[in-house]
C-alpha cells in the first residue's frame, strides 16, 4: 500500500491549478494525508521589465504582491477544509520551480499534484515549464493534471 502522508499542491491561481487542488484535496482525504498548498510570488527584481521601473519602488510592489497572494491562498480552502485536511497554506518569494522543490524536500512531501498549462512547443520554448522542471527534479512522485481533461474527481456538491 502507498504511504502518502503529505501532499503538496503548488498554485498560480489558474483554472489548471484549481483542478490540481481538487485532485490534491481528494487524494489527501482518501489517504488521510496532510495537504500543503503553496504559491510562489516571483520577485519583481527578476522580471524583465524591472530595469525600466526607474523611480518605482519594487520593494513596495513586492510586499503588495506577497500580501495579495497570501490572501488568495487563504481563500482557496474553507476553515472546515483546513481542519479536516490538516492543511498548511504557504506563500513564498522566489523562482517557482526552485521554491516548490525546496518546500517539497524540507517538508518531506510524498506527492506533488501540479497543474500543467500545456502551452505547446512555442510557449514551452519561450517560457519554459515549471511543471516539467518539477517533474524532472522532484524528491517524490508528481501527478500533473491539465484542464480541461477527463477527471476522476467528482465535483464537491458543497463548493
Amino acid at each position: 500500500m502507498l504511504a502518502i502522508k503529505t501532499i503538496l499542491v503548488p498554485t498560480d491561481f489558474s483554472e489548471t491549478s484549481e483542478v490540481a487542488l481538487r485532485y490534491g484535496k481528494s487524494l489527501a482525504q482518501t489517504f488521510g494525508a496532510a495537504l500543503h498548498v503553496i504559491h510562489v510570488v516571483q520577485e519583481p527584481f527578476a522580471q524583465p521589465w524591472a530595469v525600466e521601473a526607474y523611480g518605482f519602488s519594487l520593494a513596495t510592489l513586492q510586499a503588495e504582491w506577497q500580501r495579495d497572494a497570501a490572501a488568495r491562498v487563504e481563500g482557496l480552502l474553507s476553515a472546515e477544509e483546513r481542519t479536516a485536511l490538516g492543511a498548511t497554506l504557504t506563500t513564498v518569494l522566489g523562482h517557482p520551480f526552485v521554491e516548490i522543490l525546496r518546500y517539497a524536500k524540507d517538508q518531506s512531501v510524498d506527492l506533488i499534484v501540479l497543474g500543467t498549462h500545456g502551452r505547446g512547443p512555442l510557449g514551452h520554448l519561450v517560457m519554459g515549464s515549471v511543471a516539467e522542471r518539477v517533474v524532472r527534479k522532484a524528491p517524490c512522485p508528481v501527478l500533473t493534471v491539465r484542464h480541461p481533461q477527463h477527471e476522476f474527481v467528482l465535483p464537491d456538491p458543497q463548493g
